[in-house]
């Protein structure tokens, strides 16, 4: 078998596991060193394969390996970048595939989420139509969970014991500090269009009045008369009321309860929701108000990791090796549930060209039907994906986070001008 380059990059919000994959990629590929020569990461995805800024990971030692799949962020450095069609800007193909063919890189795996799934569609596409023998993988991750075609998505787990912790914890605190004016706290977690890490704080109750009392998700508008009046209700009866809300939530018309801004693409920059709910309830009802906003802490607790979460993440990256060494072109290794109690899974492969840019939302029959909350069925679905602690090793009392080496390729190529 004829040796290959690989090129692995990380694309889009990074998650507490995503380097677990890029661990697991780069120990699986040196196993197969009969397939695999040169392991190649680019340094802020796509655009540092753009812009040849190319790593060698071979200085990286096992040591280096071991703490590398315990450190949050991403290592090699991620970005927010989607290629054009391939019809409407051949030359930045030209430019990508000069930049493989220079490094004799035949193999391309991309570590993101759905948007990044649509960049291995493309450049796989591109590969094909222009003959060059290129197998595009894709490796999934996401705290947001909303990637079709497999049953979680590696980052999530993590992030939904991060805000289940989370809650339980100010749940407890607020409880505490309940008065006869009454307390409110409110918690906003990330959740553009799907609200699963809101979802998963349903996991800090342990009895029917424990918070969170509300959870307020994109997939239902935002009803504010329904709204306040169980908010109200509740602080009646216990004193106190704790609610989540997704970043993304709706009103029926479907305009965004809060948004901040627009970036130079036009996407909307959200934030703020929680602290718009909040004042909406101290203004309608009088009650003391709290809030928080965990923003990149739900997504970078390395020190709160879940076991699953982790094997999931290490799984991926390994299948996503053998993918491209057995030229598996245009698939994702994928996470297929095969009982809730005992948690069992396996990795199977999807179509990326089939699911790329698709999202995946909380179905109907996870959400109760006052639209308030979660059911049962949730709950199922969701505690297995947190269950299990890895914790990094801790050094003065915060955890050793230690960055790799990375080594610079010799750029082959004339700068790149987009």
């Amino acid at each position: 078998m004829a040796r290959t380059n690989l090129l692995y990059a990380q694309s889009g919000g990074v998650t507490a596991v995503i380097n677990a994959s890029a661990a697991a990629v780069i120990a699986a590929a040196r196993e197969r060193d009969d397939a695999i020569g040169t392991i190649f990461a680019a340094r802020h995805g796509i655009l540092g394969a753009l812009d040849e800024d190319l790593i060698d990971t071979a200085a990286l030692g096992a040591d280096d390996l071991q703490a590398l799949a315990h450190m949050p962020g991403g290592a090699f450095g991620s970005c927010r970048f989607d290629l054009d069609p391939p019809d409407r800007n051949a030359a930045q193909y030209d430019r990508l595939f000069a930049v493989f063919a220079a490094h004799g890189i035949d193999q391309f795996l991309y570590n993101g989420g759905n948007g990044s799934m649509d960049t291995v569609a493309k450049v796989s596409a591109a590969a094909r139509a222009r003959g060059y023998p290129l197998v595009c993988v894709g490796v999934p991750k996401t705290v947001d969970n909303d990637i079709e075609g497999t049953d979680c998505s590696p980052g999530f787990g993590s992030a939904a014991k991060y805000a289940a912790v989370a809650m339980l914890e100010a749940g407890l605190d607020i409880a505490s500090m309940a008065c006869s004016t009454g307390r409110v706290f409110v918690l906003e977690v990330m959740g553009r269009n799907a609200g699963w890490i809101a979802a998963a704080t349903a996991l800090a109750a342990r009895t029917a009045d424990a918070p969170p009392h509300i959870i307020l998700m994109p997939e239902v508008p935002f009803d504010e008369g329904a709204f306040l009046a169980v908010v109200d209700a509740t602080v009646r009866r216990l004193g106190y009321c704790a609610v989540t809300v997704s970043e993304g939530i709706r009103r029926a018309d479907g305009t965004l309860v809060m948004e901040q801004d627009h970036d130079r693409k036009g996407h909307v920059q959200l934030g703020g929701a929680g602290q718009c709910i909040a004042r909406l309830i101290h203004a309608r009802l009088g009650h003391k108000h709290h809030w928080a906003i965990p923003d990149y802490l739900q997504r970078a607790a390395g020190h709160l990791v879940s076991a699953v979460d982790h094997a999931q993440a290490c799984a991926v990256g390994r299948a996503a090796v053998e993918a491209a060494i057995a030229g598996r072109d245009c698939v994702m290794p994928a996470i297929r549930r095969l009982s809730d109690d005992p948690y069992r899974w396996e990795i199977v492969f999807r179509d990326v060209a089939a699911i790329a840019s698709l999202e995946r939302r909380v179905p109907a029959h996870f959400i109760r039907a006052d639209g308030l909350h979660v059911t049962d069925a949730a709950r199922r679905y969701l505690h297995p994906l947190i269950e299990g602690e890895v914790y990094p090793a801790y050094a003065g009392g915060v955890p050793d986070y230690r960055c790799p080496r990375l080594s610079s390729v010799p750029r082959q190529l004339a700068a790149y001008v987009p």
